[in-house]
């Protein structure tokens, strides 16, 4: 039986470029996702809001026939996420308008973080009670217990919505054991609702690229010596730290031939029109000395991201919470071990002295231990680069998507 899968990806496009307020892993979920199931003969349209009137409603950069449907709801420009809970009537008219003129039916709706998830119910509803597999992505109860100001905070709408797909959806897909414990312990999430099924990685994408080559690429220098980090820039994602223990490199270890790229954010804005938390790392680089030493260069396609990945030496994922952590499974996947925070999913993808480390959250002390290690001991970064390559090869979406696909096939036997 050939499935028609309904993607509901509302905020944000799985065809953005990376490193935006908001691209990120869920982007190349989606994408990569969608992708794999077309190559399994899988029918799936992924139905997102426009944001650019220019850009075409219906895109068929997926292959295999599959569509990215591009749906006026509000302006057609991105918008702050508070508004667009008041665009989601007018999203939800828009599928079921495409869906009729096509005289198309979906087997299974799959929606990917709350807002997603309240149109895949209205959809449900109007379909004759598709099915809804959901995935948050993050979780709004654990954003707001590592918040550090009240404007950091997740709005009400959200933690209610989250409470009440936990119990209307067919299946929540949860990304590690820890999201999974989450989901029970604070929305109390029954287990029957919940699957484990980590997220993939492409394989043929993302692979080893001898280091020289990648800097050659990259106009790097070759004798210069790089940390990475990837990421949207914002207060969850711990950049201060990695910032405070390049400091530490530097001056208790007199490390100077070393360089902090840092991919993300708009770092060429006017002042006044500069992201706040870009603004404060860049004080705070300003203030440590090391203006020369980080590298702020903004956005990036993911074609060009396994080049980066190679040239580091290693990468830093110093977020304060992390369902998963696409970022540390990319760079693994190109044999680059990685530091990262000892949180959520991280705690579980990053295996502690074998592909990488694990170093207390906000610890900058610690953080600056694991990364003068690695700079300083080149036969443990050998190792723990061979072993990062093995260890994601495990998460190739040709392992990753038949799971996704059985719970297709669960929820609709369910029915």
């Amino acid at each position: 039986m050939t499935l028609n899968i309904a993607m509901i990806s509302y905020h944000t496009c799985p065809l953005a470029t990376l490193g935006g307020k908001d691209t990120g892993g869920m982007n190349v979920y989606v994408r990569d996702l969608t992708r794999q199931l077309g190559r399994m003969g899988i029918h799936v349209d992924v139905f997102t809001r426009s944001q650019d009137e220019h850009v075409p409603h219906i895109v068929h950069d997926l292959g295999y026939g599959n569509r990215v449907v591009h749906v006026p709801a509000g302006p057609e420009q991105p918008r702050p996420k508070h508004e667009l809970l008041s665009y989601l009537p007018e999203f939800v008219e828009g599928i079921q308008r495409f869906a009729a003129e096509r005289n198309i039916r979906y087997d299974v709706i799959h929606s990917h973080y709350w807002l997603s998830g309240l149109a895949a119910e209205k959809l449900s509803e109007a379909w004759g009670e598709t099915p809804i597999v959901h995935m948050f992505h993050t979780l709004g109860e654990m954003k707001n217990r590592v918040a550090n100001s009240p404007a950091e905070q997740e709005p009400p709408e959200r933690l209610r919505a989250e409470h009440h797909l936990v119990r209307r959806v067919e299946r929540v897909i949860a990304a590690t054991p820890a999201e999974e414990a989450q989901l029970k312990l604070l929305y109390r999430a029954s287990g029957r609702r919940l699957r484990v099924i980590p997220p993939g990685v492409d394989g043929a994408h993302f692979y080893p690229i001898p280091e020289d080559e990648a800097k050659m690429y990259l106009g790097l220098p070759e004798e210069e010596r790089f940390i990475l980090f990837v990421g949207r820039i914002e207060p969850l994602k711990g950049l201060e730290t990695l910032i405070q223990a390049m400091a530490c490199l530097r001056q208790r270890h007199s490390i100077s031939k070393i360089c902090l790229i840092i991919i993300g954010g708009d770092p060429d804005q006017d002042a006044e029109k500069m992201d706040d938390e870009m603004r404060r790392l860049r004080q705070l680089c300003t203030e440590l000395c090391l203006d020369d030493r980080v590298l702020f260069l903004g956005k990036r396609s993911q074609d060009i991201l396994p080049y980066y990945y190679s040239a580091a030496e290693m990468v830093v994922v110093p977020s304060h919470y992390e369902s998963f952590g696409m970022v540390a499974l990319e760079a693994m996947a190109c044999g680059t071990p990685v530091i990262a925070s000892q949180v959520g999913g991280l705690a579980f993808l990053v295996r502690d002295g074998e592909t990488g480390f694990h170093v207390p959250d906000r610890d900058v002390s610690a953080l600056c231990q694991r990364m003068l290690l690695l700079l300083t001991q080149e036969e443990t970064r050998q190792r723990m680069s061979l072993q990062a390559a093995s260890y994601a090869r495990s998460y190739h979406w040709e392992h990753i998507a038949p799971r996704i696909v059985e719970v297709y096939q669960e929820v609709l036997q369910g029915r």
